[in-house]
């Protein structure tokens, strides 16, 4: 997979699969499956570090991350977020951010928004670092957004959404996700681009979808947006073994003579 196939994949109606992915184990995983490719995303602050949202996400924690599942992803394509305000500093700090994620293991990487970003997106896309936007629900703006809700509800918000992904593909995205938008508006813009629209709770109109990997397996037990669906009951399965688990050492039946090395 590289960003010419995501081109490719609109034009043959062919739908692309993303996942989030934070760190080396999960990646040697989903290095096994057809997933198409990976998004370490700011919600790695959340997930794996149990901040209540992606401002606490920092460049040095990005790359980490990056660094970790670009170790264990074998040959699958890599995408990964500028944080809060890495992206919204002097043109050299910008670029520098951008640089770090990518020499850490990434092969685009993914920024929130259109305005006040549209110049560094073609700088940064003429210096060799593809580019996926991001639109509608963009949880670095949550504050100004007036919290975690439905986008381009209104009229007057949903033609402002649509011209955010035109002016991302004239700036040279390859990619735009469309996070929580009425069906219909993802609909329109997906089909007003030239570019794949990815989707996370914007319906099934767009050219993919994008979920966290802890929320598609069932192990965030707290927190289940309406358009998450669980695809596994991860968190039963992994209690279930280590309840198992502990029965087994309590009783003395592990470790068993075939887990015990010989003299």
């Amino acid at each position: 997979m590289n960003i010419f196939d995501f081109s490719k994949k609109k034009e043959n109606g062919e739908k692309i699969s993303i996942v989030t992915c934070y760190d080396y184990t999960s990646a040697r995983i989903l290095a096994q499956t057809s997933i198409d490719c990976l998004l370490v995303g700011d919600s790695v602050a959340m997930t794996m570090h149990g901040f209540k949202d992606t401002l606490s996400a920092t460049l040095e924690m990005m790359c980490f991350h990056t660094s970790a599942v670009s170790r264990g992803a074998g040959d699958k394509f890599i995408i990964s977020d500028l944080p809060f305000l890495s992206y919204r500093k002097s043109l050299t700090k910008n670029v520098s951010a951008a640089q770090a994620l990518m020499q850490a293991g990434a092969h685009a990487i993914k920024l929130e928004n259109a305005a006040g970003n549209l110049q560094l997106i073609r700088h940064l896309t003429e210096s060799g670092i593809p580019i996926m936007g991001h639109l509608g629900l963009t949880m670095q703006l949550m504050h100004t957004l007036g919290g975690l809700k439905v986008q381009g509800k209104t009229q007057e918000d949903a033609l402002h959404i649509k011209q955010d992904a035109l002016d991302l593909q004239a700036a040279g995205c390859f990619s735009v996700v469309l996070e929580c938008i009425p069906n219909q508006l993802a609909n329109d813009i997906s089909q007003s681009l030239l570019i794949p629209t990815i989707g996370i709770g914007a319906g099934p109109g767009t050219d993919g979808q994008v979920l966290v990997y802890q929320d598609l397996l069932g192990l965030n037990v707290d927190f289940k947006p309406k358009f998450v669906k669980t695809f596994v009951e991860g968190h039963v399965q992994v209690k279930d073994g280590i309840e198992e688990y502990v029965r087994a050492v309590k009783s003395g039946g592990y470790p068993s003579d075939e887990y015990c090395y010989g003299n």
